[in-house]
């Protein structure tokens, strides 16, 4: 019997453990920083609650890739903005920091970028997952506007498509929807400029 316990026991996750750490709900900033400086995963921050993401998949990051290459020889060799690619901590207001998938930052606004997190953005992409869309398509979509970013791309694997939204006053509307046969074009850089058949194609 004795031999059985020890067995169970052997093959259960360390439970004890996650009493070490705040309850959701009671994390501060600083608590939140420190747990992920230890991990891989994205791990994001809500008003003293951690939201633990799903791991990227393969066609996410080859679409992410894709869309980091484009914008680096774009924007970032030329000198006028730096690309960042997740995992990046990016502070939206107190006790709001998400880890965007693409990050802008415009050179003037280089003193934003903090070693535990970036102060804003200038322009950010996420590719939906498909565990929540509603994340990215509505929740991350009035967060980021709230948080004042210039301008937010929406990439949906399962539709091949790439929306662009604009800041317009307090709520984003949208600059642009493209598909396959379409160039996606940015409201904030002008040189960008995503053949999105291209895009997808990269991730097949």
């Amino acid at each position: 019997m004795a031999d059985i316990a020890e067995s169970v026991t052997e093959h259960e996750p360390a439970w004890e453990i996650a009493h070490l750490f705040p309850y959701q709900g009671h994390w501060s900033e600083d608590e939140y920083v420190a747990i992920t400086n230890a991990t891989n995963r994205l791990v994001e921050f809500s008003h003293g609650k951690i939201e633990v993401l799903p791991m990227p998949t393969r066609t996410h990051q080859l679409i992410l890739m894709y869309l980091y290459r484009l914008f680096y020889a774009s924007i970032e060799a030329p000198g006028f903005a730096s690309v960042f690619i997740a995992a990046l901590r990016v502070r939206l207001w107190q006790g709001k920091i998400r880890e965007p998938d693409l990050v802008v930052m415009l050179a003037e606004h280089r003193h934003r970028q903090g070693e535990a997190y970036f102060d804003g953005a200038d322009l950010v992409v996420e590719v939906v997952s498909d565990d929540d869309p509603k994340r990215d398509l509505v929740i991350k979509r009035e967060e980021y506007a709230q948080a004042g970013i210039p301008e937010y791309w929406i990439v949906e694997p399962q539709f091949e498509t790439v929306t662009v939204l604009r800041l317009e006053g307090a709520a984003y509307a949208e600059h642009g929807r493209y598909g396959r046969g379409t160039v996606a074009t940015s409201a904030l850089l002008a040189d960008i400029a995503v053949e999105v058949s291209a895009l997808f194609d990269a991730a097949r």
